[in-house]
């Protein structure tokens, strides 16, 4: 069990006061035996109504409608929680799943269909690179195929940040042999699918002890700093099991889940917009994100470190008309990367155009 404070904190800047539109919040996680969740604070400025709701998987969505305009728009959100790894997988496997291939029961291939059905359609390449860890008609210990896959992402691909929206399909990520945490994961989804496995998206956090006690760590861990992505796939026996493709971590205490969903589009943290008339009324935002024990044996009290500030973007928008309304969405959970933060995506009835952002 790890004992864990999660601060994430997004500030939103504009040049005057704007009216806010409903917001859309991801950030509270389920309670469950392997996330104890004993306290999320909701801090809002300006102040808001909230109302939670559940989504369609079940994750715990917080609406909120604010009660003035405001020219900045901050919204943190502290967590504190235990968080509990994954007891031996080989142990709580079923034998009928010990080997690949295996069927699911059929109440198990209904009940979680959508997770077994690819999402992104490709030219072949997503089934060549698995051909790499199994040939047809071959036998395999089932975790040794999952975790050759998930060892393979960490070894095999470039690990970089980048300011364009959205996540990278398969078949990009397999050309560019780089890309995020998001890109990653979304690989070792589809890839896992595509030999049958049901498997679900998850944004959370990582916690990385280097930077929460300022020690030397040997190996590299991607993605640290910042809001972060990976899979779970559902294993007879075993149940839904983490696998980090970016790190090449499995059922770690080291992931924080706050939602999973079937696809990386339906995982932002934060939703919403703002009516202004002022094309250019929007200036940046900012995110911060740190992850923190608590100090062995000192009840209540926090380790203090200076929390890792991810990033400060400006953007400009051309050719609005007064009085659009303008939505934009956080970065969705694993695309506020370290030292990069994905462009806000802007809309509006009438335009619907790409905000040029620099950092």
């Amino acid at each position: 069990m790890r004992r864990l404070i999660v601060e994430h904190k997004t500030r939103y800047r504009y040049s005057e006061p704007v009216q806010f539109g409903q917001h859309r919040l991801m950030l509270r996680p389920r309670d469950s035996h392997g996330l104890r969740l004993h306290e999320a604070r909701l801090t809002l400025s300006p102040t808001g109504d909230v109302k939670y709701i559940y989504d369609v998987f079940g994750n715990s969505i917080a609406l909120v409608d604010f009660h003035g305009p405001a020219s900045e728009l901050v919204i943190e959100s502290v967590l504190e929680l235990d968080s509990y790894a994954t007891p031996d997988l080989q142990g709580l496997l079923d034998p009928v799943a010990s080997n690949y291939p295996f069927v699911y029961s059929s109440d198990d291939r209904f009940d979680a269909s959508q997770m077994l059905t690819t999402q992104y359609e490709d030219s072949g390449e997503v089934k060549e690179w698995l051909a790499t860890f199994v040939k047809p008609g071959e036998t395999i210990g089932t975790l040794d195929l999952l975790h050759a896959i998930n060892a393979a992402v960490k070894s095999d691909f470039v690990y970089q940040a980048r300011i364009e929206e959205g996540t990278q399909t398969p078949a990009q990520t397999l050309a560019h042999r780089s890309g995020t945490c998001r890109d990653f994961a979304l690989l070792f989804i589809e890839t896992v699918r595509e030999l049958g496995f049901a498997a679900r998206f998850v944004t959370g956090y990582l916690y990385t002890p280097h930077l929460d006690l300022n020690i030397d760590h040997s190996e590299e861990i991607r993605g640290a700093g910042a809001t972060h992505a990976w899979a779970e796939v559902y294993l007879p026996g075993a149940g839904w099991v983490d696998f980090d493709p970016t790190n090449a971590l499995i059922g770690t205490d080291h992931l924080v889940r706050v939602a999973v969903v079937r696809d990386p589009r339906q995982a932002s943290p934060i939703v919403g917009s703002f009516i202004s008339d002022t094309p250019q009324a929007f200036l940046g935002m900012d995110v911060e994100v740190f992850v923190s024990t608590r100090l062995s044996g000192v009840e209540g009290e926090a380790v203090q470190l200076s929390p890792a500030v991810v990033s400060s973007l400006r953007g400009s928008f051309a050719d609005c008309t007064p009085a659009d309304i303008l939505s934009f969405e956080e970065a969705p959970a694993a695309e506020v990367e370290s030292g990069q933060l994905e462009a806000v995506r802007i809309e509006s009835e009438q335009v619907q155009q790409q905000a040029a952002l620099s950092a």
